[in-house]
């Protein structure tokens, strides 16, 4: 085994249904000079054993566990602590990476001297067979990652600030540190304030167009963004939206943060709206009707074009 540049941080709690296929796909990458921080926190089924399994048959695995769940964010963040490698990224356990994933974005990063590379994702959706099948990028991953680029910005390239989760990315684990980036806890959607503050941050961003995961909407429902009808869920939801377009418009990235707000008021605010016209509790339709209110109110102000399928909701929403 060729000594790792890349560390893989695998958080993981009650997922043993799947944790076997993402260790898998890590096995199966072309790059071979990685290793892998598995956090399982605080597990009840099968995940802690083959999380522990994986650990004691292949050393490229280390684990973390934690007795008590602590979320997410705590997860990826145990992690984070333990890199020693040049380079970090990150796979859910309930996910699967291309088996070229490593090799695409830690090569890209090698190429071009970027702190981060960002590539594109597909959903893994439930199909009629009782598998998985992974769907096509989605015309906001591809905006975000096509055409390649290398040495890019925020400037040059808002629209990659749309790609907000944690698991497409892989970066210098230099850039965490000397911006002190961490993961929010206690927090769903952690991981859109923090893709925020390091594209501010970075010294050069690369975009590939290539798929590197497959995120996985799991058949049972039970994944955290199939619970946006909740209000707890959605309280945290809008609240990272919020911070994430504070983080642009703090560091001057205007254009960056005119993109967020279009695709959030076209993408992430409908099927929101859609929920609460039918939800019993009125404290939903009240925080979404304040919080598209405000962003409406901004794309007006900033003359977005927004999409015109989207404007019967966005009223409907303004008057909560």
């Amino acid at each position: 085994m060729s000594t790792p540049v890349v560390t893989v941080i695998v958080p993981g709690r009650d997922v043993g249904e799947f944790a076997a296929e993402a260790l898998a796909s890590l096995r199966a990458q072309t790059l071979d000079s990685w290793c892998a921080v598995l956090v399982d926190d605080g597990s009840t089924d099968a995940t802690t054993a083959i999380f522990a399994d994986a650990t004691a048959t292949d050393p490229r695995f280390s684990l973390v566990r934690h007795d008590i769940p602590r979320g997410l964010g705590a997860a990826r963040n145990a992690g984070l602590d333990l890199v020693q490698t040049p380079f970090v990224g990150f796979l859910d356990a309930d996910d699967v990476m291309t088996p070229s994933a490593l090799e695409r974005l830690v090569g890209a990063l090698d190429a071009s001297g970027s702190d981060i590379a960002v590539g594109a994702y597909v959903r893994l959706r439930p199909d009629a067979d009782g598998g998985y099948t992974p769907g096509i990028v989605q015309p906001w991953v591809s905006a975000a990652t096509a055409p390649p680029r290398a040495g890019t910005d925020l400037t040059a390239h808002p629209d990659v600030s749309g790609n907000i989760v944690a698991w497409s990315k892989v970066s210098r684990i230099e850039l965490w540190r000397r911006a002190e980036v961490r993961f929010p806890e206690g927090k769903l959607y952690e991981d859109q304030l923090v893709a925020q503050r390091l594209y501010t941050l970075a010294r050069g961003i690369d975009v590939v167009p290539d798929v590197v995961v497959h995120w996985r909407e799991r058949a049972d429902g039970s994944s955290i963004t199939q619970h946006k009808d909740a209000v707890p869920v959605l309280a945290d939801y809008l609240e990272a939206m919020r911070g994430g377009i504070a983080v642009l418009d703090a560091a001057g990235h205007a254009a960056a943060a005119r993109s967020r707000v279009r695709l959030i008021l076209d993408m992430d605010v409908p099927p929101l709206v859609r929920i609460a016209q039918g939800h019993r509790d009125d404290a939903y339709r009240r925080a979404l009707g304040a919080f598209v209110r405000d962003l409406a109110a901004r794309a007006e102000d900033e003359e977005i074009v927004l999409d015109s399928d989207s404007a019967p909701l966005l009223s409907a929403a303004r008057l909560w």
